[in-house]
């Protein structure tokens, strides 16, 4: 039987990544230049999580994250960018000067193709076994659930996302195909991830998976993965699959995932399509989900209608406040939009959130004053629609 915290339904909530402050960002600074030492970040770090929690309690969020302070990314297992401060938790791929096809899929705010020209030429692959080589779950939320007064979560980067750490030629000889690799992945984060945030006494975990979306709706981005050889039709099926087995059996937790089309520094996106193109293959199959976070806060994410393909099971979390620009959201309109979706999902199954992170990178495109009005309009809805909300 589940416990009272895991099934009380979590009305007002966010999707992970919080604006970075700037004194954290100070820090990270001094630390690359040697003129702090790994205790002198760390009590950055601590004073940076502290204020998340007091912004997010303050705010009348139900279910606080540590902001992803300890990341420079969202991307926490295997590192987009090599970057010496970050000490990833697991070894097993290196930088490559070979391309995995998905930088290539970013658009401005005005949906020209972006200028990715000054990434470094060298992504991760996959080359060896995985190893795990810390307790990430330590290292990041034990402070966390130490000091919030609010229910805590916990986010981490889905299977599904890691097909693209996976390349035919330098990864073959560690796992013949993306799908064992991707098994991998699932069973370590499962293992090691999951099953420790149990032991810490977290009940609301959420895995990451922009891919869906950014991958797979879009006809173009579609397109451009079969051409570096992706089975598409296939791996939709297979990660949705993947993703559900990380938290087969488990109970007592909420199991939530989240879905949007990329949000990167200067408003940047992957993605336009709505959730029509992947619902009926990829929601049913989400068997061991509880939650699904989906972005909501533009026209590219269409309409509510794919919501009818959720399993009865489900909780949708409807990110209805975009974390792409700081101008703040009629409260009237979030009300009526949400109504809207009771067409297709009781209203006893829905909640808010923004529609991603406030920065899924180090940068974000907003004021902290204009985060904390975002975070606060959402507490403030949820108590309105929802009024046993806290």
């Amino acid at each position: 039987m589940a416990t009272e915290t895991a099934t009380t339904v979590v009305r007002a909530d966010v999707v992970g990544s919080l604006l970075r402050p700037e004194h954290l960002q100070r820090a990270r600074e001094a630390a690359r230049a040697g003129t702090i030492d790994a205790g002198e970040l760390r009590a950055a770090e601590d004073r940076a999580v502290l204020e998340a929690i007091a912004l997010q309690e303050g705010a009348g969020i139900e279910a606080i994250t540590d902001g992803e302070y300890r990341r420079n990314g969202w991307i926490a297992f295997i590192p987009i960018m090599d970057d010496p401060l970050f000490r990833p938790p697991v070894s097993g791929f290196e930088f490559l000067d070979a391309e995995s096809g998905w930088r290539d899929l970013w658009k401005t705010g005005s949906g020209t193709p972006a200028d990715t020209s000054g990434l470094p030429p060298e992504e991760p692959f996959v080359t060896r076994r995985l190893e795990v080589e810390r307790d990430i779950v330590t290292d990041e939320y034990a402070f966390l659930k130490a000091n919030a007064r609010a229910r805590t979560k916990y986010t981490i980067p889905a299977p599904s996302w890691h097909r693209i750490y996976w390349h035919p030629e330098y990864s073959a000889d560690a796992y013949p195909t993306s799908d064992e690799f991707i098994r991998d992945v699932a069973r370590i984060l499962r293992e090691h991830v999951v099953d420790r945030l149990v032991e810490l006494g977290c009940d609301y975990v959420q895995i990451d998976a922009p891919n869906y979306a950014q991958w797979h709706i879009d006809p173009a981005n579609r397109a451009a993965f079969e051409e570096h050889g992706h089975d598409m039709a296939h791996e939709l099926v297979a990660d949705a699959e993947f993703d559900s087995m990380v938290f087969d059996g488990l109970t007592d937790v909420t199991r939530a995932m989240h879905m949007c089309r990329g949000n990167a520094p200067g408003g940047m996106w992957a993605a336009t399509g709505g959730y029509e193109a992947i619902s009926k293959e990829v929601f049913p199959r989400l068997k061991n989900l509880d939650r699904l976070l989906l972005e909501y806060d533009s026209d590219r994410a269409g309409t509510f209608e794919p919501l009818a393909d959720v399993l009865p099971t489900h909780e949708v979390v409807l990110g209805l406040v975009t974390t792409k620009q700081g101008a703040l959201e009629d409260p009237d309109d979030l009300e009526a939009r949400i109504e809207e979706a009771t067409r297709y999902v009781p209203l006893e199954r829905l909640a808010v959130s923004p529609q991603c992170g406030f920065a899924s990178g180090v940068v974000g495109v907003m004021t902290p004053a204009e985060q904390e009005a975002k975070l606060r309009l959402i507490g403030d809805v949820a108590r309105r629609v929802w009024p046993g909300a806290k």
